[in-house]
């Protein structure tokens, strides 16, 4: 999505009766260096904040908030997408085995190339400029993506992270890049904008976490003390690991819930079952919240609820994205 689709009529209206819907308003994923496919919008430069304003300021007319998720895709790229057809980086060089979602179909990802400390120095960089610029551009915070299989999760990951310096091998040498982007991202725009998604044990992208609790129960205990405002946790199918990040962790608790492995993509009742037992402060419910454009009305109703087609998820134009039915 380009600079004149990300502030579409369309596009802005959509978002903005979303807003309606949800006080804590989340957006498509922003890369801030490097791009995971063709259709991911920016926050880079003048042209692109100018082009979000247009979105924050309808949004926040509708009533509601947004925060813009950035993301730095790593390993999960392609030349194509790069000027002067740069490799895509990685914390080490182990190739995805995952594939590329482009105009003319699939392509399979190179083997990417292993960051230095340089690299490593201008992506913190390359994070806080994006951060400003969301600021700039009217969002009411940020949230840094470190799940999904993407870059911070490339760092904390056994199987992507090799390294034999001060960002691999312990747990403790594996989540100092994630610490450091978030206390650089806080640093520039306020605690109390910033926020970071997880998703412990979630094997997409071709993920593997070999023992997760001790993992991500460290990373917690670095980033209270950035006392930043949430984290945002991709529920894996373990709710005994949830209940222990929720307990180890005291600011906001936002959680995507699927508490047993079959329990995909995440329901109304497993949410209201997670806000009830304490378990979260709020919920995500993306999947259902993207088909359902007026979710609140349609929750207060006892629905029906319009199911999202997969088919058309990670690519194409504006079917399936901004052209479910609401209840009016």
């Amino acid at each position: 999505m380009g600079i004149s689709e990300a502030s579409s009529p369309s596009v802005t209206a959509r978002l903005a009766q979303w807003a309606r819907s949800l006080t804590f308003d989340d957006i498509p994923t922003r890369t801030v260096d490097l791009t995971v496919s063709q259709i991911i919008s920016n926050l880079h430069n003048e042209a692109q904040t100018a082009a979000w304003r247009v979105v924050t300021d309808a949004v926040h007319k509708a009533g509601g908030r947004i925060v813009a998720q950035l993301t730095h895709c790593g390993r999960i790229g392609h030349p194509m997408l790069y000027p002067d057809n740069a490799l895509p980086l990685a914390p080490s060089a182990v190739v995805s085995g995952e594939q590329l979602f482009t105009p003319n179909g699939m392509i399979d990802h190179p083997q990417p190339r292993e960051m230095t400390a340089e690299d490593i120095t201008t992506t913190i960089d390359d994070f806080v400029a994006a951060a400003r610029n969301a600021i700039a551009a009217g969002f009411d915070g940020v949230e840094v993506h470190g799940a999904n299989g993407y870059l911070l999760h490339q760092f904390l990951a056994d199987n992507t992270n090799r390294r034999t310096d001060n960002y691999g091998g312990s747990i403790a040498n594996r989540i100092r890049f994630a610490t450091e982007v978030v206390a650089a991202v806080a640093a520039a725009i306020g605690a109390d904008r910033t926020g970071i998604r997880l998703s412990p044990g979630n094997p997409f992208n071709h993920i593997v976490e070999a023992d997760p609790a001790p993992l991500y129960l460290e990373l917690l205990t670095e980033l209270a003390d950035l006392d930043i405002a949430y984290v945002h946790i991709m529920e894996g199918g373990d709710r005994e690991l949830t209940t222990k990040l929720r307990a180890a962790w005291s600011n906001g608790f936002i959680l995507n819930p699927h508490p047993t492995p079959e329990a995909f993509p995440a329901t109304l009742e497993a949410g209201v079952e997670a806000l009830e037992s304490g378990v979260a402060d709020a919920i995500a419910l993306a999947t259902l919240w993207l088909a359902n454009p007026d979710l609140d009305a349609r929750i207060k109703a006892g629905g029906p609820f319009n199911t999202a087609d997969e088919a058309t998820f990670y690519g194409g134009d504006h079917v399936g994205y901004t052209d479910y039915p609401t209840l009016g």
